[in-house]
């Protein structure tokens, strides 16, 4: 049963009145909702701020990322984490907080050929809870639409606030679809994810930690698979530095979208018992020296190559100068192994023409002592062969 407008105004006053503190960030299509919480007195004690990352651009810079699909669950539930990490740097003395994520595709002004749907998400310290409901096409129009998700917001914020209130499913017809789901505490690999950490240390027994030491030789890349390339190149590279190597899997990437929780987890166990993980969100080797201070990177010669190649930087010879004279001075170096590229020419490190400033930060390992001409792709290509 829906309230009355009296009843309404005083489910959002308990609301303000409940204790947490709630940041929200709605793409668009229930947005009313930020108007009907301060629109009753009171709502300075519940709301921290509220966004309307609206634009395609909007919602990829407040992610982080370009999600697959703007309107879907997975959407909502980073937008929800999003908000309440922003909520926490924001005001870092607050108690309970709230993050809220609704996006939904409703009437336009074209005709939408999929579903007319909402989807919300509330990030909480208990997890995360969302919901989705699909809309008979055709039933409302525009406004009846946002009414219904705005309101359908205010209700599944009453719920993470712990204020009792009608269901969402209430405001729904008998024949449209509803679900609802709550997913477990997020854990440090969801949490990574979020933003709210930069690395997480996977130990070869599985278990993850905050605080490991940083790593004194690192070699990064996606593994996807582990191959004998990468475990091969990892031994040289230890013989050579006296030292043990410790593989990193950058969970962002420069132009794709993030991994996601279930390709991170898959590709931790081909390491369990064997070596430890650094999980960060250091896409780019500036990233990595700032996360790894002093660290020896173990890398193939193409990258090598793109490291000092101006284009890589946007054809600014002032960025790359600028990356490479802050990583010689983190104490960073790298060690070069040689690579087969597109065309399938040996490249090896002195095939790339390294600056001479920056000589130093390089050092080759022999072709005598490694070479591997099979790619991580490739192996990929030959699994899904028939």
């Amino acid at each position: 049963m829906i309230p009355t407008d009296a009843a309404w105004r005083q489910l959002i006053s308990t609301i303000q009145a409940s204790g947490p503190k709630a940041a929200l960030a709605i793409t668009g299509g229930g947005s009313g909702a930020i108007a009907e919480l301060l629109r009753v007195p009171g709502g300075s004690r519940l709301l921290i701020e509220a966004q309307v990352p609206y634009d395609e651009q909007a919602l990829a810079t407040f992610l982080g990322f370009a999600p697959t699909q703007a309107s879907s669950a997975s959407t909502a539930i980073a937008m929800a984490r999003a908000a309440r990490i922003r909520a926490a740097r924001l005001v870092p003395t607050a108690g309970d907080l709230v993050g809220l994520g609704a996006t939904a595709a409703l009437v336009s002004d074209r005709p939408r050929r999929g579903e007319h749907r909402f989807h919300i998400a509330c990030a909480t310290a208990s997890g995360v809870a969302h919901c989705t409901g699909v809309l008979a096409k055709g039933r409302r129009d525009r406004a009846g639409e946002e009414d219904l998700v705005s309101r359908a917001i205010i209700l599944w914020l009453a719920q993470a606030c712990g204020v009792a209130a009608p269901s969402v499913r209430d405001l729904l017809d008998a024949d449209e679809r509803f679900d609802e789901e709550v997913v477990a505490p997020a854990d440090s690999i969801d949490r990574l994810l979020a933003g709210e950490f930069s690395r997480v240390t996977a130990q070869p027994d599985g278990q993850l930690t905050l605080t490991a030491a940083p790593p004194a030789v690192v070699m990064p890349g996606s593994f996807n698979p582990v191959h004998i390339g990468h475990v091969s190149l990892a031994r040289v590279a230890e013989e050579i530095k006296q030292q043990p190597v410790t593989f990193e899997i950058s969970v962002t990437n420069v132009d794709k979208p993030p991994l996601e929780g279930h390709a991170i987890r898959h590709r931790l166990t081909q390491f369990a018992w064997k070596s430890s993980v650094e999980l960060t969100r250091a896409p780019t080797f500036l990233e990595k020296s700032r996360l790894f201070p002093k660290a020896t990177f173990v890398i193939g010669a193409d990258t090598a190559e793109r490291l000092v190649a101006p284009r890589y930087y946007g054809n600014d010879d002032d960025r790359m100068h600028s990356a490479l004279d802050e990583m010689a001075n983190a104490g960073s170096s790298f060690l070069v192994a040689v690579r087969i590229d597109a065309t399938s020419r040996v490249r090896m490190l002195r095939d790339i023409p390294v600056p001479n400033r920056y000589a130093d930060l390089f050092s080759e390992i022999p072709e005598s002592r490694f070479r591997f001409d099979t790619s991580s792709s490739e192996i990929r290509a030959r699994a899904k062969a028939p």
